[in-house]
């Protein structure tokens, strides 16, 4: 089991920006024991010259940064790349941190103390959402909005519409099973991973970001909520 998980992480590059030692030694010990290449950054401003020097699979940073702070961080970021994931790994467990972390273009969010299982099972969630969206190099079309695989872009009506790779993956899963009601469990399960707790109000924030995106400056609108069951995507 060891050997295995060991072999699926070993192409692994991890960005990890946290200023504090004491934890930044623990999780970078227990990350790099598991096989991942983690490159350690002690403060925004050092990691985002790391980030701009070479490429990463994944990004986990701290909100709490001196120099940069991890929101402005994480939107320098989304402004040069859209696609690799940020986990933020932070003591600030309000909802309200959380939305603005999703709003500045972070894809997930732990709050510290983090147990080591948990982020584990995380980036387990990313490397699958990876390596699935490796596979594909068609483009999908739903009515007038179509996705392309191989450049991980989305238009509609020929428009060009700008996505982070949680919206990406959120909408792939609803493209690739139009008309049919996608429950919020499968949503949690095949874009956050199974510990998202349906509960909080996560996915109704990022269904409405994508309608933002997808819907409103259109007049025909394509994502529909099933009230008690879910949510499903209608061409236009």
């Amino acid at each position: 089991m060891e050997n295995s998980l060991r072999a699926a992480t070993e192409n692994i590059h991890i960005l990890f920006v946290e200023d504090e030692p004491k934890f930044g030694t623990n999780i970078h010990k227990e990350l790099s024991e598991k096989g991942y290449h983690v490159d350690w950054a002690y403060d925004g401003r050092i990691g985002e010259s790391m980030f701009r020097s070479k490429q990463y699979d994944l990004i986990l940073l701290d909100l709490n940064l001196p120099y940069i702070n991890g929101l402005d961080l994480c939107r320098r970021i989304r402004e040069s790349n859209k696609e690799v994931p940020v986990l933020i790994l932070t003591a600030l467990g309000e909802l309200d941190d959380k939305m603005e972390a999703f709003a500045a273009g972070a894809d997930d969010f732990l709050v510290k103390p983090v147990h080591m299982k948990e982020l584990l099972a995380r980036l387990q969630v990313f490397q699958k959402r990876h390596q699935i969206n490796q596979r594909f190099d068609e483009k999908i079309r739903v009515g007038d909005l179509e996705m392309d695989y191989s450049t991980k872009s989305v238009s509609r009506q020929g428009k060009d519409i700008s996505l982070t790779a949680k919206e990406f993956a959120l909408l792939s899963l609803l493209m690739n099973s139009v008309g049919k009601v996608v429950s919020k469990m499968e949503i949690a399960e095949k874009v956050w991973g199974t510990d998202l707790d349906t509960g909080t109000n996560t996915i109704e924030v990022y269904i409405s970001f994508l309608r933002n995106k997808i819907d409103k400056p259109f007049d025909v609108k394509m994502i529909q909520t099933k009230a008690g069951f879910g949510y499903l995507i209608k061409p236009a």
